[in-house]
């Protein structure tokens, strides 16, 4: 039997839709194209180079797939089949239930340009459709043609848009548009090495690609962001939602067989690193979720680096505090770490003055003062990129920015129906409702609220504050003769500050809790610092000014956004809620939320 397809196979099945047997099946060989998972099935679409007709290999026959045998653009015959038609829709489904391999993916699709008619979709050609085999094929690539030319025509380059993880052979051509750091990890089988890179194709299409060890050592030098690469033989599985930073169900594994090559001499444009900014007055809608995101702004501050401890092995790794603003009038603060910290931070710390623009692409958002952002490994920092976005903020910020106020994100967020924002006003819930739901907070997954509360009462015998290493904040220990030592920088300090960590007693209408808070919150709630607090609990009287500034701050109302997680002391599994960010109540928009919520109970009757 020869290898080629059979002319008009598409217009044969059409005429005989179910036939009596497998014995009256005529021979039909076709291209399998655009092969790709649905459940536990296959679907593709029948070529016969003139037609194409969508189908779906039965269950049984997902083994030939997953073996190789049947391979998208290869050559299959169908020996049995049925054709169903598709609900309120003119074409048909082809049903494959008995079917052979007979030739591995050609080097391309049979067939060009297409139009569709009322059953099916007719390929038209550019030029008149042959039918050839797949050895003709390759015999009329390698004819006379130079060695260069027959090298480019051989390379059958497939856009990243067609993978999937059941294709054969692939080759791709895409620019490195983003690198993460190589990193170390350890897990129950040793130690390894691993690190990302983002791919990007000529269509814009992006896809994620990971080595570990052997292959994370052999390609991290010679990926370079920016240049240009045919890949091949890699793997695909399905992405990974929680850890995936481009839009691509699949993500890329390379190993150290797979094939890396440098294109040169060529100027195919490949689309630079594709940003996805989110304003930052829109960020509190990601905080604690999965999701990363995009941000550019006006660098406002720069801190020192500092150095931090892993709790995972007690490693020291280097960390940098940076604010940026945009023209949404909100900062937020971003931690850089590890080489963004020490390289990319260092270069914003020496042109701060100058107020620099960074793009920053895959950050985490968590719940730190409301909210912050973090870099991860497969972050990418770009300071003053050439792109639009930062043209429009700097003239954004030349012409008025540069003299306006700014706000913390975190702080006096205002929810609003279009952003829908999680912010002091979304997730309200009464206290009741967390303190009777005792199993709020289970297997270390924190839920969060915002509530309205008082300040009830004050423990004023309670420690009430902890001393802190004056760059990491850490706690210190009185050091043997002199100064104050700190565990995560490992150095010895003359002084030290005063940072509060304390509980309170918030109520509401409907009950009372105790809640924890941190420095930045207690300040706010006391009005002061820890160190001023601590100079009025030492001066004498019955009635002094430590007890005044205690009482001062009961029965204030406060907005808080609380995280509610399960602790356990003495064997006894406890609610513990805790003040994530405080805001004061704002009178004109606490009313407008009771308005909402007025009408929304009025609307349900």
């Amino acid at each position: 039997m020869a290898k080629s397809i059979t002319p008009a196979a598409i217009s044969t099945i059409l005429s005989n839709p179910s036939p009596d047997s497998s014995s009256n099946v005529p021979v039909l060989i076709v291209q399998v194209v655009d092969l790709k998972p649905v459940g536990n099935r296959f679907t593709f679409m029948a070529s016969d180079g003139k037609m194409k007709l969508k189908a779906i290999l039965q269950s049984n026959l997902s083994s030939e797939i997953e073996s190789g045998n049947i391979q998208n653009l290869g050559l299959i015959r169908i020996l049995d089949y049925t054709l169903n038609d598709i609900p309120n829709k003119p074409e048909k489904y082809l049903i494959v239930t008995k079917c052979e391999a007979v030739s591995p993916a050609l080097e391309m699709e049979v067939g060009t340009e297409i139009k569709r008619e009322e059953t099916g979709i007719i390929l038209k050609p550019k030029q008149e459709v042959i039918t050839k085999s797949a050895a003709q094929i390759l015999h009329e690539q390698h004819g006379n043609m130079a060695p260069t030319a027959r090298m480019a025509m051989t390379r059958r380059v497939h856009p990243l848009v067609s993978l999937n993880p059941y294709q054969g052979n692939w080759t791709i051509k895409v620019r490195l548009t983003s690198k993460g750091i190589l990193r170390t990890y350890k897990n129950a089988r040793g130690e390894g090495h691993v690190f990302n890179v983002e791919l990007t194709d000529e269509d814009g299409t992006q896809i994620q690609a990971t080595m570990f060890n052997e292959a994370a050592r052999k390609f991290y030098d010679r990926f370079e962001v920016g240049k240009m690469y045919y890949i091949s033989r890699g793997t695909l599985k399905v992405a990974n939602k929680q850890f995936k930073t481009v839009q691509n169900d699949y993500e890329m594994t390379l190993n150290e067989n797979s094939e890396v090559e440098e294109v040169s001499g060529e100027g195919t444009f490949i689309p630079e690193t594709k940003f996805n900014f989110i304003q930052i007055d829109q960020l509190g809608s990601y905080v604690s979720g999965k999701e990363l995101v995009d941000v550019i702004g006006i660098v406002q501050n720069v801190s020192s680096t500092m150095s931090i401890r892993r709790k995972s092995n007690n490693e020291m790794i280097p960390k940098r505090d940076i604010t940026i603003a945009d023209e949404s009038k909100k900062t937020v603060v971003i931690s850089l770490w590890n080489d963004h910290a020490t390289n990319i931070g260092q270069e914003l710390l020496d042109i701060s003055e100058t107020a620099p623009i960074v793009a920053l692409k895959s950050l985490k958002v968590g719940d730190f003062q409301g909210v912050s952002l973090s870099s991860l490994s497969k972050s990418t920092v770009l300071v003053n990129p050439d792109i639009p976005e930062s043209k429009k903020l700097r003239s954004w910020y030349d012409s008025e920015g540069k003299g306006t106020s700014m706000a913390s994100v975190g702080s006096g967020m205002i929810s609003t129906s279009k952003s829908g924002m999680r912010s002091m006003y979304s997730d309200r819930v009464c206290l009741s409702h967390i303190t009777s739901n005792p199993s709020l907070g289970e297997d270390n997954k924190p839920v969060f609220f915002s509530i309205k509360a008082y300040i009830s009462f004050i423990k004023p015998e309670q420690p009430m504050w902890y001393r802190a290493c004056k760059t990491c904040n850490k706690k210190v220990t009185e050091a043997i003769g002199s100064g104050y030592w700190c565990e995560g920088c490992q150095k010895n300090d003359d002084e030290c500050n005063l940072r509060y960590i304390m509980v309170v007693k918030v109520s509401d209408a409907s009950g009372e809790a105790w809640i924890s808070t941190f420095n930045e919150q207690a300040e706010k709630i006391i009005g002061c610092s820890a160190e001023e607090l601590d100079r009025m609990k030492s001066q004498e009287g019955d009635e002094n000014s430590y007890q005044l500034k205690l009482k001062e701050a009961t029965w204030v109302p406060h907005l808080f956004r609380v995280s509610v997680t399960q602790s356990e002391y003495m064997n006894e599994k406890r609610q513990r809620i805790t003040a994530r960010a405080q805001a004061p109540l704002d009178f004109a928009a606490e009313s407008r939320f009771l308005l909402e919520e007025i009408s929304k109970i009025q609307a349900s009757q």
